[in-house]
């Protein structure tokens, strides 16, 4: 299937992006639709994937990080995380609550979050060449404009 709308957008990993990647996001996904509750759950879960490219994948420098948001007519919502950074060694154990390579700062619970706020999360990574984080998440049945 492919999809009826698509964003693309991509910027520094500087914190003080991290609330203009949930905006951006939230400002696409309004198509949708949702409730306050499903867009404060897609926000927080973009928030925690981003904060991780900016926390580990560009560790002490700055890179790009890249977002794509696409939806589909059945109320789907895809969006892509990508970095170009450092890459997860072992994603299952990274995936783990309380796991954490960011110090004791850290909580560990970034990819939980992001589990829990969304149908699904796929993490894709390569060392040296950076990770792809895809958030799945449906919306309640609702006309989607074709315009």
């Amino acid at each position: 299937m492919k999809p009826i709308n698509e964003m693309n957008v991509s910027f520094f990993s500087r914190s003080s992006n991290e609330g203009f990647a949930r905006a951006a996001v939230a400002a696409f996904a309004a198509q949708l639709d949702p409730t306050v509750d499903e867009l404060s759950e897609i926000k927080t879960a973009v928030s925690e994937a981003v904060t991780n490219c900016i926390v580990h994948a560009y560790r002490d420098t700055i890179g790009i990080i890249y977002i794509k948001a696409q939806i589909y007519e059945d109320g789907r919502l895809v969006i892509r995380v990508r970095d170009k950074g450092c890459g997860i060694e072992n994603v299952e154990q990274a995936m783990e609550p309380m796991f954490t390579t960011g110090g004791e700062e850290r909580s560990g619970l970034g990819f939980t979050v992001m589990q829990n706020f969304m149908d699904r999360v796929r993490v894709l990574s390569h060392v040296g060449k950076g990770t792809v984080v895809t958030l799945y998440r449906t919306l309640e049945s609702r006309p989607v404009g074709n315009d």
